[in-house]
């Protein structure tokens, strides 16, 4: 297939920011097919990431989000290469819902990476106690898939992103999605989240024992 559509190339054009050449080459590789052209683009993409790997990040844009009611607010530092691309509104919405996604998710860690040894080794203590004698001879094989669920959980990079209603897009591959429309290095620098109170051991008052004191005292 030597041509393609223009509303095929305007249609891929639009759905992942790819310039006009490259959705056609896409095209005209996956014989017309949308979703193999896009799989075409995104593997070239991540290549370019590959490349860029070395570059400096240094530019970029702090989201912050403030649940109603004041009582949790986040804050993520989203980084770039240039500052064209740190003052572009999709980038720093990108930072924002970052920000909410940290707020709703409660991740502890940005990257694998930040992840102390030891906790690691703890999950996997934890990990191997649950196996049963058939299962511990396969533990190398089993591990990693534990670990992968750990990470999940604790980690950003590695969560479902949150507004996203398939449950198959991590906050990873929204970042390398986006880094991939606007051909930078774009990373998660840093996060923070806080909420009232937390931390803090409150004491949990039995009412009808305070309302009792309350009438022992008025006698």
């Amino acid at each position: 297939m030597s041509e393609v559509n223009a509303t095929d190339v305007k249609k891929l054009r639009d759905s992942t920011g790819a310039g006009f050449m490259d959705c056609k080459a896409a095209l005209v590789e996956a014989k017309g097919n949308f979703e193999e052209a896009i799989e075409f683009l995104r593997k070239k993409g991540l290549k370019n990431i590959d490349k860029r790997a070395g570059k400096t990040a240094a530019e970029g844009s702090i989201g912050m989000y403030v649940h109603a009611g004041e009582q949790v607010v986040s804050i993520v530092e989203l980084n770039c290469e240039t500052d064209f691309v740190a003052r572009n509104e999709e980038f720093k919405q990108l930072a924002k819902d970052l920000a909410l996604h940290v707020a709703a998710m409660k991740p502890r860690y940005a990257t694998v990476e930040e992840v102390p040894a030891e906790e690691i080794e703890k999950e996997k203590e934890i990990a191997l106690a649950q196996l049963n004698d058939t299962q511990k001879s396969k533990a190398d094989k089993i591990l990693p898939g534990k670990l992968e669920k750990f990470y999940e959980e604790i980690v950003l990079l590695k969560q479902p992103y949150v507004k996203d209603e398939t449950g198959s897009v991590t906050v990873e591959k929204l970042i390398q999605a986006y880094s991939i429309k606007c051909g930078e290095k774009v990373t998660v620098r840093r996060m923070a989240r806080w909420e009232v109170g937390e931390g803090i051991a409150k004491v949990q008052v039995n009412l009808a024992e305070e309302v009792a004191a309350t009438l022992g005292s008025l006698n």
